[in-house]
């Protein structure tokens, strides 16, 4: 047990102490907060309004599009796009939409511009001039024909990489066509609008207690959940494998197979480098804990209502047990192919299948996701393999009964159980053998040894 115990000590602290782990377990954190914060950051930094020319030869777009334009248009329709995100928009969110929409309408500035009784080509020169000169940073020509099937509608600019005004641009153009369109056919555009306009659908999941959830929010923590545990199972599993083979090729096996059993150094392996795993999971849960709860905070002062899932201590005690089972299924696997390969590089190529079970198994998770209580859900979140991470993602959509919680850690016990014991003779013997792969009938072999 003492040996057992210090091979479980030096492993853990091999893989703590070094400045790739503590970085990586740091940087992940910081990392996930920049894709969340930048972004809001970037997109929140007013530009320059861009000084738009357009030359419309019927009169009748530009009014239009100009009216598209206008910031108490494009207010109603941020309004309506975040309707059905925000149930509660208070004062404050008020105030916040309205100064984002106000800064998004002053995106544009109109330039005036006459180009009657001038060819097409003068226009273009006219207006190139301008954009060289710095006077103009972009315009529109709209076509005669602006309702035919081959109408073009052309924009240039110089601001080639904002897309954010040509998609603003785009839509206003659309809707001012749409709107020249019903009133040449006399058709009453309020009415028609009143009768298009979108139903007021608000989804709400129940749980088992028959109270109401936020089906949004209990999805992406599902999804954050499942991808924790799958990134982290494949890096430690991989991390076995190296540490196998790197022993294996220094041959330092054979003195460490003189001091202690090969059943205890494996465990010990195994054990310290699944602690080290659940180390750094406890830390990035954690900090997903933090950054949930400082989101919300920001969201709610935006006048946004942001439901967090309600996450127990119980389910995060789940979590780390599941973590534990996945971690010794596939680090058992990836010792065995440690011992029978000779190189990190062939194991490589031997890691294949294993990565491919846990892909499958995140894959799955969606279908659990969009269904918890189906069978699919319920063999695969107690299968072998898959469960680890299922089964995490099953409790917190949410949370089958609890005999099928113990079965799926039974089932999986067992597996770990024979996976262990089917890599520990493999590891006795394979850990001694230099110089060739060892083969299918040789593998056998070792098992079949008493």
């Amino acid at each position: 047990m003492r040996k057992f115990l210090a091979v479980v000590k030096h492993e853990y602290k091999k893989i703590v102490l070094k400045w790739a782990f503590l970085i990586g377990t740091l940087l992940f954190p910081v990392i996930a907060a920049g894709f969340a914060v930048v972004p809001a950051i970037i997109f929140s930094i007013k530009g320059e309004p861009t000084r738009i020319a357009i030359v419309d030869p019927t009169g009748k777009i530009e009014p239009r599009l100009r009216e598209s334009l206008a910031s108490e248009k494009l207010l109603e329709k941020s309004r309506q796009a975040t309707k059905d995100a925000v149930t509660d928009i208070n004062a404050s969110g008020e105030e916040k939409m309205q100064r984002g929409v106000q800064q998004l309408g002053e995106s544009f500035a109109f330039a005036e511009y006459s180009g009657a009784e001038k060819s097409p080509e003068q226009i273009r020169r006219e207006l190139n001039e301008k954009i060289i000169g710095k006077e103009l940073d972009a315009y529109l020509l709209i076509p005669k024909e602006f309702d035919a099937p081959v109408a073009k509608y052309e924009f240039f600019s110089r601001k080639a990489g904002d897309f954010v005004t040509e998609r603003i641009l785009k839509d206003a153009v659309n809707e001012a066509v749409r709107s020249q369109r019903l009133a040449d056919a006399r058709i009453d555009e309020s009415k028609i609008k009143t009768l298009s306009r979108n139903v007021d659908f608000e989804a709400k999941g129940v749980d088992e207690k028959g109270n109401e959830k936020d089906s949004d929010s209990s999805f992406i923590a599902a999804f954050i959940i499942g991808l924790m545990i799958y990134i982290t199972l494949a890096i430690y599993g991989q991390m076995i494998m190296s540490a196998v083979v790197e022993e294996k090729e220094t041959r330092i096996a054979e003195i460490l197979f003189s001091s202690a059993k090969p059943f205890e150094l494996m465990m010990g392996k195994l054990v310290g480098v699944g602690l080290a795993g659940l180390t750094q999971l406890s830390i990035w849960i954690i900090s997903a804990v933090i950054l949930a709860g400082f989101g919300a905070t920001m969201f709610t002062a935006a006048g946004m209502d942001i439901a967090i899932p309600n996450i127990t201590p119980l389910m995060i005690l789940l979590f780390f047990i599941y973590f534990l089972l996945g971690f010794f299924i596939y680090a058992s696997i990836f010792a065995l192919i440690g011992a029978m390969v000779t190189s990190v590089q062939e194991g490589g190529q031997f890691s294949f299948p294993p990565i491919m079970l846990l892909l499958i198994g995140f894959y799955f998770s969606f279908a659990v996701i969009r269904d918890p209580n189906s069978s699919l859900s319920f063999w695969v979140s107690i299968a072998p393999f898959f469960a680890p991470i299922t089964m995490p993602v099953r409790i917190l959509a949410e949370t089958p009964p609890i005999w099928q919680i113990g079965l799926s850690i039974l089932i999986n016990s067992l597996a770990i159980a024979a996976l262990v014991w089917l890599a520990a003779r493999v590891y006795r013997v394979g850990m001694l053998m230099y110089g060739k792969r060892a083969t299918i009938p040789e593998v056998w072999k070792w098992i079949r040894q008493a």
